[in-house]
Formats: C-alpha cells, structure tokens, sequence
C-alpha cells in the first residue's frame, strides 16, 4: 500500500501597513499594502505548478487576503479558504501596535539581547516567554501557549488532509507562528532566520512524523515575477 504524506507550504502573509511602519503586529491586523499584494500576487503565479488539496488561514484579515491572491494568481480559486482562529500570530497584549523598536529595547533590557543577535540567533522560547513578562495586560502568550494552540491545530490539518489521500496544503499564517512551529519540529536544532513577507517554508509530514524541507523560500516569488515579464 502506498505510503500517504502531506507537503505543508506555509506561507507568510504579504507586508502590511504595520509591517511597513515597523510596529508589532500580533492579533491587530492592517491590510496589504500595495507592495504586498503585488509581492503575494508573484507568489501565486510562481506556485502554479503546485496543486493544492485545500488551503487554511488564520482569521486575520491580512491571512485571508494573502490566501485570496496567491489562489487567484494559480489558477486554484476553486478552493475554499479555511479559516481557523488557533493559526493567529501570537498575541502581544499591550505592545499591539507598538513600534517595534521600542519593544526590542524593552524585551533587551530584562533579556540581555539585542535584535541584531536574536536575528542572528533566534532563541523563540526565551522570546516568547519575555512577551509575557513585558505584558500588563494579561493577553499576551507565552511559548507554551502559542505552541499548544498553534501544533493541535496543525495536527487537525494533517489528519483532514490524510482523510483526502493527502496531497499538498497551503497554509498561510504568521512569522512567529510559523517560525515557533518550524523550532519545536526541529527539536529547536534548525538554524532560524525572520521570515520574509510571502515566503514559503515547506513541511512534509509522512510516517507520523514532521520533516522540514525547506526555510524562508524566495524562490516562488521570483519564479512568479519571470512569468510575469
């Protein structure tokens, strides 16, 4: 009998307007720029070769209208979007909105890093687990909170699409979710980086087991911007 798998093509969603004034972006959400919708629109074209069984986001808006474009853009728009709130970006509680730099400032003071090092060096449970203890709101989430909602829902996922026969899924999400989710597959022994807005970091799941292919693709999007010339 033929072995099922499932190819997980986790996607980022395209820069939005607190992307682009560098402020933090949990669960408020701000729409696509001009440049992101452009960006995730190249993204579409360059996954045309790339058949989908189904495609999931989280219920931020700028998840959904990411998902709409790159379906519309393959030629896959056949396709329901799937909305599941547990695939949301951690929450910030009361940095929402905050310019980033003065959250990085904050989080270096208890935590005794730098952004600079952290890109260097993503340590997402230490991050995580300061998001808390800068919060005074009692909203933000911890590691093992995101992990907890984030990897049940995922397994859902799995378990649906191995109910089709598997195949290739779309789930367009968030940077810290995809990037904690990639770090407890690898037992936190991958080498991270800040994933791009429309990057594709892919996932196969086979065997019952988790195995990441690969990290922060560009390579879709370029594709996608030569078939646009």
């Amino acid at each position: 009998m033929e072995k099922l798998s499932v190819e997980l093509y986790f996607a980022r969603h395209g820069k939005t307007m607190l992307n682009t004034a560098d402020r933090m972006q949990g669960w408020a959400d701000t729409p696509l720029t001009n440049e992101g919708t452009e960006v995730a629109s190249f993204l579409g074209k360059g996954l045309r070769d790339q058949k989908f069984i189904s495609v999931y986001t989280s219920d931020s808006g700028r998840t959904i209208e990411t998902a709409k474009i790159v379906l519309e853009n393959s030629g896959q728009t056949n396709l329901r979007i799937q909305k599941r709130k547990q695939l949301r970006e951690v929450c910030f509680g009361d940095h929402e909105g905050e310019l980033n730099q003065v959250y990085w400032d904050k989080l270096s003071a208890i935590g005794g890093f730098s952004i600079d090092q952290f890109q260097e060096k993503p340590d997402m449970k230490a991050f995580l687990d300061l998001n808390v203890t800068l919060d005074s709101s009692g909203q933000a989430e911890n590691w093992d909170q995101l992990i907890t909602r984030t990897k049940s829902e995922l397994d859902r996922i799995v378990q649906e699409s191995l109910s089709l026969g598997g195949g290739k899924v779309l789930i367009v999400s968030h940077g810290v979710t995809i990037m904690t989710l990639l770090t407890e597959m690898s037992n936190n022994l991958i080498s991270m980086v800040p994933l791009e807005n429309s990057s594709i970091s892919k996932v196969v799941y086979e065997d019952e087991e988790y195995k990441i292919l690969s990290i922060n693709d560009m390579t879709y999007i370029k594709n996608g911007m030569s078939a646009d010339k």
